[in-house]
């Protein structure tokens, strides 16, 4: 099973809000998950970002492969480096 760390998206129409989760490549961006690991939140300024900065680091330990956008969230925060 490879593993993915993406956003789900929530929120409504125009004023999005998004989880960040540990999911199978297999899933629906928005379906089942095994892990929620943080949020984020665009609609404020400066962003709001949250982190499990540990099971993150589980994670990515076990090979599990960040999207292009989640990468770019945990470069900013410290928890990712490259």
């Amino acid at each position: 099973m490879a593993v993915k760390i993406r956003l789900t998206r929530k929120g409504t129409k125009k004023k999005p809000f998004y989880r960040i989760v540990a999911a199978d490549v297999e899933c629906p961006r928005d379906g089942r998950f095994l892990e929620l690991l943080g949020t984020y939140d665009p609609m404020v300024e400066p962003a709001a970002i949250t982190l499990k900065e540990e099971r993150i680091q589980y994670w990515l330990g076990e090979g599990a492969e960040p999207t292009t956008t989640v990468k770019s969230i945990l470069k900013k925060q410290g928890v990712a480096r490259a």
